[in-house]
């Protein structure tokens, strides 16, 4: 991967975006792409809209939602310990131990999540599930007025951010779902600005994703497209304990993956694989038998509809603070989109024959 596109990946990655609180990527996505758009917007719900060649057709829109999972600030006791709500789809049972971060008005405020030890647990606690209400945050501080000096009720708060390099090209962080999407699209449209693309591509960062679809939907509305591409991440399968048969075979290093069913529009869905194949790009089949969890889902509901395509990076273990991903799939899923936008025109039919 190139140094500069490596630095904006792990930028990305290491700028809080828990889902309503977006604002500080935002400004990291404005910064990186400024010197490669034609045009670049906020809307009103903080969707950042990159666009190259304007006055192209048809419109093609990019969607890689920049939010993460996190968590919210709901009481503080008397003690000065906080405890706390979900943002999105928390896990409770990875969350003890964890060190965290709560993003407050006067900066960052380091602190860890406790709960009782093993040794002070009844006999029937132990191995029953834990929920959020039975864990605290402690950032050191002695009562309710201490910890009111910093800290507010509704303040987000996110794992300790930080990207590590594992072996053969693969690399952990919290939130790679899916800041790696926000990546890609940015890259995609970085590859296209090298070229002359005959439609109007906008590469959006939309918000919200992980509490409701709710950027994308706003995004697609005012961009209009004729062609909508999610990128996100799916469901690596190549560790122990998953059933294929249920889960499908999706390999870390294999590719992107080109999902296939109700979500997905059959022509451009035909577009990726032939572009795949013609460029040697490795790739994947991905089956989605109905509406996905993704961007992708309002795109294609959109207006009178959107020709939809759902691109997605293999990762696993999501929904943790050691999600992993490969540099070579996400620098290959970028390189896909590009060379499959720069095939369509004016003359491209999505309608399904």
């Amino acid at each position: 991967m190139r140094k500069e596109s490596y630095q904006f990946l792990k930028l990305l990655q290491e700028t809080p975006s828990p889902s309503g609180f977006e604002q500080a990527i935002q400004r990291v996505v404005r910064k990186r792409m400024k010197p490669l758009a034609d045009k670049i917007d906020t809307d009103v719900h903080g969707n950042v809209i990159v666009t190259l060649n304007p006055k192209g057709s048809p419109r093609v829109m990019l969607a890689g939602h920049c939010d993460q999972i996190g968590l919210m600030v709901n009481h503080i006791d008397d003690n000065g310990f906080i405890f706390f709500v979900a943002i999105g789809g928390i896990d409770p049972s990875v969350v003890p131990g964890s060190r965290v971060v709560i993003h407050t008005q006067h900066g960052p405020v380091e602190g860890i999540i406790g709960r009782k030890p093993i040794h002070l647990l009844k006999p029937e606690e132990r191995g029953a599930k834990i929920e959020l209400r039975e864990m605290w945050i402690d950032i050191g501080t002695k009562s309710r007025k201490e910890t009111n000096a910093v800290v507010r009720i509704g303040d987000a708060v996110t794992f300790r951010l930080e990207m590590i390099p594992l072996a053969n090209d693969l690399v952990t962080s919290p939130a790679f779902d899916n800041k790696s999407g926000t990546f890609v699209v940015m890259e995609a449209l970085r590859l296209c600005a090298a070229s002359k693309i005959k439609c109007c591509l906008s590469a959006v960062s939309t918000v919200q994703e992980e509490v409701g679809l709710r950027g994308a939907k706003t995004a697609c509305y005012g961009v209009d497209p004729l062609v909508g591409i999610a990128v996100d991440v799916t469901h690596a399968t190549d560790y122990p304990d998953i059933d294929k048969r249920v889960n499908g075979n999706v390999k870390i290093g294999g590719g992107p993956t080109i999902s296939r069913g109700a979500n997905i529009n059959p022509p451009l869905e035909e577009l990726f694989i032939k572009t795949a194949e013609k460029k040697k790009i490795p790739y994947q089949l991905e089956a989605a038998p109905r509406g996905t969890g993704t961007d992708a889902n309002v795109i294609q509901l959109t207006r009178s509809g959107v020709a939809t395509a759902l691109i997605s990076i293999p990762n696993r273990y999501m929904h943790t603070q050691v999600e992993v991903v490969s540099l070579t799939d996400l620098e290959n899923c970028a390189k896909l989109i590009a060379e499959t936008v720069a095939k369509i025109d004016k003359k491209t039919n999505f309608i399904p024959k």
